[in-house]
């Protein structure tokens, strides 16, 4: 629905999740769910081989993704730069 209403106005938005991009949504700047995973597991390997979790220290994500709509923003009527092009981790057709 929040897609739906800000495309019929037409309103440019950058969503925080992937999967606002692959249902119609402009852009995705947001992160890598899977890196965050990967990175969670290593710390539950961690504790499970003995160290104390008060002893890890605080992680903060290193990885985001940027997804462009192209079909949107040629809705749009943009013309997405191609230096943008080249930073995207994914284009949508």
């Amino acid at each position: 629905m929040i897609i739906e209403r800000v495309n019929r106005a037409r309103i440019p938005t950058v969503f925080p999740f992937r999967i606002f991009a692959v249902s119609g949504g402009l852009m995705c700047w947001g992160l890598d769910f899977a890196a965050v995973y990967r990175q969670s597991a290593t710390y539950v390997d961690r504790i499970l081989r003995g160290t104390k979790a008060s002893d890890l220290p605080i992680q903060a994500p290193n990885k985001f993704e940027l997804v462009i709509n192209l079909k949107t923003a040629k809705a749009f009527g943009f013309k997405v730069p191609p230096t943008l092009l080249a930073l995207a981790d994914e284009m949508i057709e």
